[in-house]
């Protein structure tokens, strides 16, 4: 890639002093530190000499939802937090945590400190049903409770009734088929993730026995992939409890379907319909728990116990569906049926949230309009990750999304499409407004004493970490 006459200037100089003053320095400032945010500023700092990169946090702690959305059980997931640690560690990288965009510093604050922003700050809101009924005490969202069990600072009071016998969820993808088995688990296994101690009591003292995940369309059409599947199917203490007559035409679909969809759905008819194999069949004769998979049904509201107090089940529509192949849609008939549960988590889909009325925000789908990462009608303002494309994929598809982004805005001041000539301030006029609200930001350094903390706590349980779930517990022992 040819760079412009200025940059190749810009950086030659940078190469051969080792410093770069404020004025030669291209300030990019990504607002998120989760892995879009992560994955961005890692790109910019590869493929850029000079750039100086800012990552912002509203908690005092990083890496979003790999710390705090990722079920405890699969910590193999969280390793990507090693390659975070380590752009972090970059001397043209900042970490600061505990500042809260839209409130602590403005929008227009970031951009006129910085020659280019990055809005990488996921999808923090949750989508409703809207039906009868979802005001009731414990009617959650499935992203409540999975940050309620990650040790969430704002989720960390969330009031869950586990005294109940039946949970219903709404919701077939794979954080619905997370919580499920959160729930079922034995908590002798439980024990050993990073789940807090103060949850496992509580999920120690649950009287669940059944799980119940609802899906608006068939179970050809299910979103959680075969890991999850085959977890459940194996999860000790736990058995299936599966209508047969729901999966017979799942083998005529099979031989035409892509490989990931094939070995998924073979998965789940031999499930469904096959007997399984003699320690196989002898674990789930022995479960004390089952769950179940109710499909081609929709809430349409949810019901109180007698005194008004709680939720006593749910009535859903019988749907048939329309149109062709896997990309049928549900439509809801007449007929209805009941489903008894004094837990429904609905896990429905995440939307992003406005921080500021000058960004393009499409209400609809909770993103900023963007073409390819560039924000549209705002030169030199990026988004990347589920912000911008809305909450789909996995890690891996937020690393593709960050890595674009990163292309995108390093082209863009080569171009000179972003103009860098001009200096700007970066985190030296934003610590300057901070300090005149008293917000002390978190360094990297700090947040490494924090995870020390965690770390040692948690060894001394028997476990990877025991994770600090009040902010100002947090503030406390960084500053100690």
């Amino acid at each position: 890639m040819m760079l412009s006459c200025g940059v190749s200037r810009l950086i030659v100089r940078h190469l051969r002093t080792g410093v770069a003053s404020t004025a030669q320095v291209p300030q990019v400032c990504i607002v998120g530190s989760g892995p879009a945010g992560f994955y961005t500023a890692q790109q910019i700092l590869k493929s850029h000499a000079a750039a100086q990169v800012d990552m912002y946090e509203k908690l005092p702690v990083p890496f979003g939802l790999v710390r705090y959305g990722v079920a405890p059980d699969h910590p193999e997931v969280k390793n990507c937090i090693n390659t975070f640690t380590q752009t972090a560690a970059k001397d043209r990288f900042t970490f600061l945590g505990n500042v809260d965009i839209g409130s602590d510093i403005t929008f227009s604050q970031l951009r006129e400190a910085y020659h280019a922003v990055v809005l990488a700050y996921g999808a923090a809101q949750d989508r409703a049903l809207n039906i009868p009924g979802e005001s009731l005490p414990n009617v959650l969202s499935a992203r409540e409770f999975v940050g309620w069990y990650n040790g969430l600072p704002e989720n960390a009071d969330l009031k869950v009734d586990l005294n109940v016998e039946s949970v219903g969820i709404i919701g077939q993808g794979n954080v619905a088929v997370d919580v499920a088995r959160i729930l079922l688990t034995p908590v002798d296994i439980l024990k050993k993730t990073d789940i807090p101690e103060n949850i496992l009591e509580r999920l120690n003292g649950s009287r669940v026995r059944h799980v119940t995940l609802v899906g608006r369309r068939g179970p050809e059409h299910v979103a959680f992939t075969i890991k999850e599947l085959r977890e459940m199917v194996n999860l000790e203490g736990s058995g299936p409890d599966l209508r047969r007559e729901d999966y017979k035409h799942l083998r005529n679909l099979i031989p035409n379907l892509p490989r990931p969809r094939k070995r998924l759905l073979e998965l789940l008819a031999k499930t469904g319909l096959d007997a399984p194999d003699p320690k196989l069949a002898s674990s789930w004769a022995a479960a004390e728990k089952q769950w179940s998979l109710r499909f081609l049904r929709s809430p349409v509201e949810i019901l109180a116990t007698p005194d008004g107090q709680a939720v006593g089940g749910v009535i859903l529509a019988k749907n048939r569906l329309e149109g062709e192949g896997l990309n049928q849609r549900a439509v809801q008939t007449d007929e209805t049926e009941s489903l008894q549960c004094g837990l429904i988590l609905r896990s429905i889909g995440y939307k992003g949230v406005e921080i500021d009325s000058s960004l393009p925000f499409d209400q609809r789908t909770g993103t900023i309009s963007n073409n390819g990462g560039r924000v549209t009608g705002q030169n030199g303002v990026y988004v990347s990750g589920w912000i911008g494309t809305g909450p789909v994929g996995v890690i891996l598809s937020t690393m593709t999304s960050g890595f674009t982004t990163g292309k995108v805005v390093v082209a863009d001041m080569e171009t000179g499409s972003v103009d860098i000539s001009r200096p700007r301030s970066g985190q030296t006029l934003i610590k300057s407004a901070l300090a005149e609200k008293g917000v002390q930001p978190v360094s990297f350094d700090q947040w490494n004493r924090l995870n020390q903390y965690e770390v040692e706590t948690g060894a001394k349980l028997g476990k990877p970490r025991e994770k600090v779930s009040n902010i100002k517990h947090m503030m406390d022992i960084i500053h100690q």
